[in-house]
């Protein structure tokens, strides 16, 4: 099982970048609403881990069905 290197790396650059943002997004939403400072850092980072996961194992599906999908072509 090979992985596209590009979509590894792009998976491994943004999906950092992106989890990073939805902390920011969702930390300025909650704060709002919460009157501890604790309460909406959890939150953020449980919203962070998540766009983690799911961007890091998307990327490397991607990688995966393009792979797959170029080696069919070549046959």
């Amino acid at each position: 099982m090979q992985f596209i290197p590009a979509a590894t790396v792009i998976g491994l650059v943004f999906s950092p970048l992106a989890s990073a943002m939805a902390f920011l997004i969702t930390y300025g939403e909650y704060v709002h609403h919460y009157p501890d400072k604790r309460q909406p850092v959890k939150l953020a980072t449980q919203a962070a881990s998540a766009t983690l996961i799911f961007f890091v194992v998307l990327s490397f599906v991607a990688g995966f069905v393009v792979q797959n999908i170029a080696s069919s072509q070549g046959r």
